[in-house]
C-alpha cells in the first residue's frame, strides 16, 4: 500500500469561484407576504436565487412549500371563512 501525501488544510478546502450574494427572495421574505403581487414577487425573486446559487435547493424547496400552505389557507378562508358584518372573512381554525 503506497502511503499517501500530507493535505494542506487550505488545499482540501474548495474556493468558490463567487463570493455568495444576499438572496433577492430575502429582501422580499423579510417584508412579509401580504398580496399576491407580493406573493408572486418572491417566487420569481426564488427562482433567480436558485439558479444563481446564492439559495441552496433546499431553502428553496421549504420556502415553495409554505408557499403552497399560504395559498392553501387563502383558498380555505374563501371557501369556508364567515363573513361579519362588512369586514372581510376569516376563517376560525378551532372550535
Amino acid at each position: 500500500m503506497k502511503p499517501s501525501k500530507p493535505v494542506s488544510p487550505s488545499s482540501s478546502v474548495a474556493t468558490p469561484l463567487f463570493a455568495m450574494a444576499t438572496p433577492r427572495s430575502l429582501a422580499i421574505a423579510r417584508k412579509g407576504i401580504k398580496t399576491d403581487r407580493e406573493f408572486s414577487a418572491l417566487m420569481s425573486a426564488l427562482m433567480s436565487d436558485l439558479i444563481d446559487g446564492s439559495v441552496t435547493p433546499g431553502v428553496g424547496n421549504a420556502t415553495v412549500n409554505a408557499g403552497g400552505k399560504l395559498l392553501k389557507v387563502v383558498e380555505m378562508r374563501l371557501k369556508y371563512g364567515t363573513k361579519r358584518g362588512d369586514r372581510e372573512k376569516t376563517l376560525q381554525l378551532t372550535a
